[in-house]
């Protein structure tokens, strides 16, 4: 518990941090006809809610305290909404609702047990009775985006597939639901052949799950309509395209970034990412389960080390959060003291108090290697790369740290040390060798991440491993044939939406390169010679996914078979 309430603490401190400029801008934001609370332009600002980092060993504790906010995204939209009830927030262990109808007993021991198996503590269940109206309005402001009501909105549209109140409906309804349902991207597929299936399907956990099957031509006029509400010309179907825009949810602002392109003969296809920062993982709860890890990078980001320079490399394959985690580095630097510059293509999440340069490719000047030697002339502290893609990327970020910015930034690579033989096969030959000793000098430390489904804790099996693995499995997983481990529920719950899984967590294979610079030569040699060298040499501190892997099956966050597939790596 100690763990938690120092997480706590720091959490708040961080939020204290910006609190100061936040006053004065929710004051000129008044003037000008703008009501934005504090909580909102603190989370705008990235400052983390204490209540959302309780931890302790690894797990989290169950929360006592919750804005309505955070109980609409915990607690299943299937089990509040049929009720009537309003989530007004839960403060030490007891729940507040507002309901339309009195609840029965059955009602309330149903809610309240599922209620505790999503991560809330909830000793008591307090009914408050609020005026009619005004209860129907804020029920109305929630259900109105809720998951639930998407099916039954596309049902009325497509008996009447010309009404275009309708079908905006309908895209509203399918934003709230793959929010609700923790989707990450919309897959959308409009193809005019009659025998093609034109389905609309949500990334959830990392798969890709069917949710909506639309006629050809209910599903042109809706990707006509995510185009014009992007900003794209929506009259072309051929050319490959980019848009965003803005969509309010549950009292909060979500950025949808759109890409379309052409498919088979005359159809398409749109890409949604949507960007919700509510979702983002703050720093504390990234690394929570890599203590170490975590101390170090902070260190590194702390505004004390003005001048220190080095690089922190994040890699991985795409859709490995290497993004998440470079925006809760960010986060994490005391931007009221230091000065950010992000380089971004695009840009994804807006950052208050930070400078962000996004990547004009094709355009003189505004390539990544073009901004980065245009940033350092801006006074940064730190700069961060959207991606390493290039030599003269990589070239111009190795000067960047040499001359004294802390550089962050992803690369694409399967392990932490194959990130090294990416970077040197992106460096010119001419120059290979003094760019690889500038590369052993100035690299501080190097994230290679995977993203780990985990097991629904409200419906996770246990059995004897034994039950499921064979003794070369059980050896491989040094496990004893008695020990009781979680498995995957097939079946799942209401909690998962029957899928067995809830969310995922990170899987690092992490390098710390914390020796002074004149004590680096081994590592230079390294790097020249056989890389895996690099993991002997003092000063060098490395974690495998290995040791990640078991971690995760041992404290029941895994499933035994899924930590199979990665204990290899």
């Amino acid at each position: 518990m100690a763990e938690g309430n120092f997480i706590q603490k720091r959490a708040a401190e961080g939020r204290e941090r910006y609190l100061d400029m936040v006053q004065r801008e929710r004051a000129l934001l008044l003037r000008q006809g703008i009501n934005r609370s504090t909580e909102q332009l603190l989370d705008a600002a990235g400052a983390i809610a204490p209540a959302d980092t309780k931890t302790e060993d690894g797990k989290n504790v169950k929360k006592d305290t919750a804005t309505g906010d955070q109980l609409r995204s915990l607690i299943p939209v299937q089990t509040w909404m049929p009720l009537s009830i309003h989530l007004i927030g839960l403060e030490n262990g007891v729940l507040r609702i507002a309901p339309l109808s009195e609840l029965n007993t059955k009602q309330k021991e149903t809610f309240m047990s599922t209620v505790q198996r999503a991560g809330l503590n909830v000793t008591e269940i307090k009914t408050e009775v609020w005026d009619r109206a005004e209860l129907l309005d804020a029920l109305r402001n929630v259900h109105d985006l809720s998951a639930d009501r998407a099916e039954k909105t596309l049902a009325e549209w497509l008996s009447d597939v010309d009404n275009g109140l309708l079908l905006n409906q309908f895209m509203r309804d399918m934003l709230a639901e793959s929010l609700q349902l923790r989707a990450s991207d919309i897959h959308v597929i409009q193809d005019n052949a009659p025998d093609s299936p034109n389905w609309i399907r949500y990334r959830i956990d990392g798969d890709l799950i069917p949710i909506h099957l639309l006629p050809s031509d209910a599903m042109s006029r809706l990707t006509t309509l995510l185009k014009r509400e992007a900003g794209m010309n929506f009259g072309d179907r051929t050319q490959p395209k980019d848009g965003r825009f803005g969509f309010q949810w549950q009292g909060r602002s979500v950025d949808v970034r759109v890409a379309a392109a052409g498919h088979s003969q005359d159809g398409e296809k749109l890409t949604l990412r949507l960007l919700d920062r509510a979702a983002l993982k703050g720093f504390d709860d990234l690394f929570r389960r890599h203590e170490d890890v975590g101390d170090y990078l902070e260190k590194m980001l702390s505004p004390e080390i003005k001048g220190g320079g080095g690089l922190i490399l994040l890699s991985g394959p795409t859709g490995s959060g290497k993004t998440t985690t470079l925006y809760a580095c960010v986060q994490q630097i005391d931007r009221r003291r230091r000065h950010v510059l992000t380089i971004e293509d695009p840009i994804e999440y807006e950052l208050r108090y930070a400078t962000q340069w996004q990547v004009r490719s094709g355009m003189q000047g505004g390539e990544f290697s073009d901004l980065i030697r245009a940033a350092m002339r801006h006074d940064p502290d730190y700069i961060v790369i959207g991606e390493m893609r290039d030599m003269d990327t990589v070239e111009t970020s190795l000067r960047a740290a040499e001359s004294g910015h802390t550089v962050i930034s992803t690369i694409h690579a399967d392990t932490a040390l194959q990130t090294f033989e990416r970077l040197r096969s992106l460096m010119p030959a001419e120059r290979e060798r003094s760019s690889t000793y500038t590369l052993s000098q100035q690299v501080r430390c190097i994230l290679n991440q995977r993203l780990i489904k985990m097991l629904c804790q409200g419906c996770a099996h246990k059995s004897p491993a034994s039950d499921l693995l064979d003794n070369d499995q059980i050896k491989e997983l040094d496990l004893k044939p008695d020990s009781e481990v979680s498995h995957h529920n097939s079946a799942g719950c209401d909690l998962c939406a029957r899928t067995g899984f809830m969310g995922r967590t990170l899987l690092l294979d992490a390098l710390l390169i914390t020796s002074a610079v004149n004590e680096r030569d081994g590592i230079y040699h390294a790097l020249m010679g056989n890389v895996n060298d690099i993991t002997k040499e003092e000063g060098v501190i490395f974690h495998s996914r290995r040791e990640g892997i078991i971690d995760l099956m041992n404290t029941g966050l895994v499933d035994p078979r899924v930590a199979l597939l990665h204990v290899e790596d």
